[in-house]
This record gives C-alpha cells, structure tokens and sequence, in this order.
C-alpha cells in the first residue's frame, strides 16, 4: 500500500470539483471561509478550475473536464494533499477519463472527500494501491467553531492523528441555510453505535469501502478490481467500512446482496456501517440492521452499525487502505489506523 507524505507547515492544499462543485449557497460561502482558514493557517491554495462550476448533470462539469481535473492535480500540480469540493451524484462517469495507469505510477497524494467521492477514495486504493482518506468534503471547514470531527480530518491530513474514536453525540437535522451557511454541526442525539454481534467485538484488517449508492454502481464494471484487491491482502483481512445517502432498508439489502454475490466479502474481518440519512426507517419489518445482518451473518465476524460514517454528521476519518485494529464495546469505539 502507498502512502502520501502528509501536509506539511506551509504546504500547498488543492482542490478539486469532481462531483459537485461550490456554486450555490450554502456551500459557496462555506468553501470561501474555508480558504480564508486554511491561508491564516499559513498553507497555500490551489483551485481546480471545476471548483465553482455547475455546468455538468449531477456534477460540476462535464465527466471528460472533471476527468482531466484530476489528472491535473494528480500528476502536474504541485501540492501536497487534494480535498474535494463536495459529493454528488454522477461521479462515476468520470472514470473512462482518469489515467488510474499514469497516477499508479506518479508519486502519491492524499484525497479527501466521501460520498459520490467514493468514485475516486475506493478506486484510488484498489486500482493504484493508494490510501485515500474518507472525510469530509471542503464545506466542513468553513464550520465555525470546528467540530472535533473536522479537526481530527485536517490532523489526520497533517499525519498527526492515526486513531480516531466516536463523538458524544450526532446531527439528525442540520441548521445550516443559505442565510446562516457557516454554524457548526446541530448536535442533538446521542451515540447510536450498535453492536450486531457479541459485545465487545474486536477486528483487525485493510479498511476498505465508502458511500454503497456509489460502490455498487461501481460493481462488475472494468473499475472493479476488489477480487484482486482482496487477493493481494487476504492475509490481512478487509474491514469493510460503508454507509448510504439515501438507501431504504430493502434498498441495502439489495446492494449488499449485490457485492456479496460479486465475492466483494470474501476476506472480510469485520464491518462499519454509519448511519444514513434513513436513519431508523423500515419497510414490510426489514429495518438497516436485519438488512445487513441477514447478509453479512454467514462471514461470522463482528457487525457494528450506527456509526459515526458518513452522512449523519460528525464523521470519523478514515484511511482507506490502511491496516486497522478496531475495539468497541458498547458506545465507545476506536480505531487505530497503521500505515504499514
């Protein structure tokens, strides 16, 4: 597995628009503050010229210019990490335009986003052997005050922060608006961590996933390369890590079926899911948890849901690729993430 060198004191931050870009508010007004942060901060900036486009269906351009984006700044722009702009919706056209073969073969940097970004956190790990960091996307850091979520991101960008562990509470409703884009996470719900298995579960593996409206799109398609991925560190063990924007219950239980039947789970050590924005629905009695489990049950690992992943925020950061202890009993979860 390769890992970028982190962002160093006065290093150079990119930022590109692979999904969507900033143009409307509140996420316009929000990336501008995180600028302002990040120059005071004493880093250089540099934008994609995507960042603030909305000219693309789902997306800020079209797949051939968010394409050549990432080229870009993967393989001729000088700067020391890339945080995208924002997730959407059809990043996954992009794909055909990216010179995975080109940035395989190039230096490594770090990405940051999730969601729709989980086009280019998971193919970055499993084409190129690359880590990538699932977190949050720019808009985050215009936040203010920070949230410890956000600065544990831009810790883990630094390399100073390998271990992360769930936040006393989490947003069901967010209150940011266009009038009041920059107030920080509305935390009003406390820990949700379920543990499906026995309590306490303990796992060890290559942390693997992202966003599932996104990766089973990316299944059995020429970008899908996890049955080598897994091959490769089947000693290791995966531990999968995944949640959804808007699945329903019936919805996931499709997709996992899907990416079991792909041999996706093959090596799996464990799973993380975090919550979606379908927190606590069910349809016909099948809720998230029966979802998963009536799928994953056969692996006889731990199965640990509600998470802080994803959309549901605070999110812990997380590096793809890396090799992971987890330890969880009960609402307390940490994970140890090794460059190794």
């Amino acid at each position: 597995m390769r890992y970028p060198r982190f962002l160093h004191q006065s290093g150079t931050i990119g930022f590109i628009a692979p999904s969507f870009g900033c143009s409307t508010e509140p996420y316009k007004t929000c990336f501008k503050e995180a600028q302002r942060v990040f120059r005071k901060k004493g880093y250089s900036l540099i934008l994609g010229p995507n960042c603030y486009e909305a000219r693309g269906i789902g997306k800020s351009n079209t797949a051939e210019a968010c394409g050549a984006e990432v080229n870009d700044f993967f393989l001729n722009r000088d700067c020391d990490v890339i945080i995208a702009t924002g997730g959407g919706e059809t990043m996954c056209e992009d794909l055909p335009f990216i010179d995975f073969e080109a940035i395989r073969n190039a230096p490594p940097k770090w990405l940051m986003g999730f969601s729709d970004i989980t086009n280019l956190t998971f193919t970055l790990t499993t084409l190129c052997d690359t880590a990538s960091i699932y977190g949050p996307c720019v808009s985050a850091f215009g936040m203010r005050p920070w949230h410890q979520a956000v600065e544990d991101a831009f810790l883990m960008l630094r390399g100073e922060k390998r271990t992360v562990t769930g936040y006393p509470g989490w947003e069901l409703e967010s209150l940011k608006t266009e009038d009041n884009p920059l107030v920080p996470y509305h935390i009003t719900e406390p820990p949700s961590n379920k543990i499906c298995t026995a309590d306490p579960a303990n796992m060890r593996g290559r942390l693997l996933g992202g966003c599932l409206d996104s990766l089973a799109v990316l299944c059995g398609t020429p970008f899908d390369r996890v049955k080598e991925f897994n091959s490769k560190y089947a000693s290791d063990g995966i531990i999968w890590f995944m949640e959804a924007y808007d699945l329903s219950p019936f919805d996931m239980r499709r997709v996992l079926w899907q990416l079991d039947s792909a041999g996706w789970f093959r090596h799996a050590s464990g799973f993380l899911f975090g919550r979606s924005v379908r927190f606590g629905e069910s349809d016909m009695g099948l809720d998230f948890y029966t979802a998963a489990e009536s799928i994953l049950d056969k692996y006889d690992v731990p199965i640990l849901m509600d998470l802080d992943i994803g959309h549901l925020s605070p999110m812990m950061p997380l590096i793809c690729g890396s090799l992971a202890t987890v330890s969880a009993s009960g609402q307390d979860i940490s994970i140890e993430m090794d460059l190794v």
